[in-house]
């Protein structure tokens, strides 16, 4: 890396890899093996480049043996990829799903996922015609990927240059990194089968109602003033009715022609990553029932979640938990010439106890237990309010499977914990030029606007730098400053002591390439 202070044992620094897009590679560049670079293709995304790193703190087995180990040994092995991204063709749909079923006998058709309906999501699962792969939302023949583990925690990307599209993925494994694990070999697979049953169920509105025509006869496209997402037949009833934290968006935009509106295509995308988290959930879960017996301690296995899906000018983004994704943007004003201040925009909500919205959510869900918050945590064991997993703070049943001291007493209302996820929409702007995603470990010790500047004024000096890998690196030198350290010092301890003095930390930065301030910053791939 060039222009900071490198992070040893080379060891520890457990994921670091960058994505450049083509379109926006400087001339002036010369090709070295450092940069992750592509066939020329058509330029249809709004991001320039991004880079991704994780560093580990705890000592943690890789472990995954649910589903009879064919999570651990058959899926993220070919998602795997922590020092480069690396081009896969797009799996055949279904593909992962289809090995968990086969792995469960069949189990997922036995699972309820919301909002249950006469054919449940499960149920077509196993018996609808797959969309074909040009098909649907994130159609891609062929896709980049990139992600690893660092402790406990996992970090996922997968990208789509031709189609405009990138998703990136942290997950905050607690309690052992099973949870984690889980996500990162199935939750993006789970999110492309609902982005292509939400074209499925539109096919068939348009086969049942003689209004899904055009009145040229075509069948209904979604378009946008700014922005024309490809021609593909999406849902024109989304689940308007339910209760999402969806910002940005307006829920009841008329509809004067039989064309879908962008508006209802954004819920359809919110509501699909939403339906995609159930089912996930409902899958870990029934797993841990299964593997108990053996592995008690999965019942205590979780998760945050945070999934960034950019999809041209559309930055979605889902959360559970405390992991952030914060907008670097100079608002309204004049940005050319520097005069305005960066500002940071967080775009996610914070789900722990510490936030009074939601400590007074989760009081107001058990008003008849006194012992519902214990010494700032949810039943005195858990910080964040929204997990994935922890299944003994939402089933008794599993609660039960814990003994001694580890089970939760008086567990009088379950679940304590929600998988209820915050859902936005941001339209990325002019103005908007980079985002900070990561793990609550950098928020440990930098707050949104230090990240910010951090990333800014480390971009501006250093183009052809890595933006990510010096988060981490700053962050190391403050957590060596906290505890009285030299950097060395500190990266000497072994990680599971290290768990002391920080958290695993992972980063990623997605420089926008609608801003040209930062259209020359690229990727350095270690």
């Amino acid at each position: 890396m060039r222009g900071g202070i490198m992070i040893k044992p080379e060891g520890e620094l457990k994921v670091s890899f960058g994505y450049q897009c083509n379109s926006n590679r400087d001339s002036s560049c010369e090709d070295s093996d450092e940069y992750e670079t592509l066939p020329e293709l058509r330029r249809n995304s709004s991001f320039s480049c991004l880079s991704g790193a994780a560093l580990s703190a705890n000592a943690t087995l890789a472990n995954t043996n649910i589903c009879n180990g064919l999570i651990g040994a058959e899926i993220l092995p070919s998602w795997d990829s922590p020092n480069s991204f690396r081009r896969v063709p797009s799996s055949p749909t279904l593909s992962r799903l289809d090995i968990l079923s086969s792995s469960l006998q069949s189990s997922m058709s036995n699972l309820s996922c919301s909002p249950s309906t006469p054919d449940s999501d499960s149920y077509l699962m196993k018996s609808m015609s797959p969309p074909s792969r040009s098909e649907g939302f994130l159609n891609a023949m062929e896709v980049q990927v990139a992600g690893g583990a660092a402790g406990e925690d996992r970090v996922q990307a997968v990208c789509s240059e031709e189609n405009g599209w990138l998703f990136c993925a942290i997950y905050d494994g607690f309690n052992g990194r099973d949870a984690a694990d889980f996500l990162a070999g199935t939750l993006y697979e789970t999110i492309v089968f609902y982005f292509k049953l939400l074209d499925w169920e539109s096919s068939q509105e348009s086969i049942k109602a003689s209004s899904g025509l055009d009145l040229d006869g075509s069948l209904p496209y979604i378009e946008d003033d700014s922005n024309t997402i490809n021609e593909e037949r999406f849902l024109s009833q989304i689940y308007t009715d339910r209760d999402s934290s969806v910002d940005n968006v307006s829920k009841n935009a008329p509809c004067a022609k039989p064309k879908i509106s962008t508006d209802s295509f954004r819920h359809g995308v919110l509501d699909s990553l939403q339906r995609a988290l159930s089912q996930s959930e409902n899958d870990f879960l029934y797993m841990v029932e299964q593997e108990m017996e053996d592995r008690p301690d999965l019942v205590s296995v979780g998760s945050c979640v945070l999934v960034v899906l950019l999809h041209g000018k559309d930055l979605y983004t889902l959360n559970l938990g405390d992991s952030r994704a914060v907008l670097a943007t100079y608002g309204d004003g004049d940005f050319i010439n520097g005069s305005e201040r960066l500002k940071a925009i967080q775009l996610t909500d914070s789900h722990t106890v510490d936030d009074e919205g939601e400590r007074m959510r989760v009081l107001c869900d058990h008003p008849d237990d006194p012992m519902t918050i214990v010494a700032g945590r949810v039943k005195g064991k858990l910080k964040v309010t929204r997990a994935f997993g922890v299944g003994y703070l939402k089933k008794k049943k599993l609660n039960d499977a814990l003994m001694g001291i580890l089970q939760v007493r008086n567990l009088m209302s379950p679940p304590y914990v929600s998988t209820q996820p915050s859902l936005n929409v941001h339209r990325i702007s002019k103005s908007d030029c980079f985002v900070v995603v990561g793990s609550d470990g950098l928020f440990d010790f930098f707050t949104n606007d230090e990240a910010v500047k951090l990333v800014h004024s480390y971009i501006l000096s250093n183009p052809s730098g890595d933006p990510a890998k010096f988060l981490l690196e700053q962050l190391v030198v403050r957590a060596a400053n906290c505890a009285g350290f030299s950097m060395e010092e500190l990266m000497n301890i072994p990680a599971g002591r290290r768990r002391k003095y920080h958290d695993d930390v992972t980063v990623i930065v997605i420089i926008l390439g609608t801003n040209q301030r930062t259209t020359k910053a690229s990727t350095c791939v270690v």
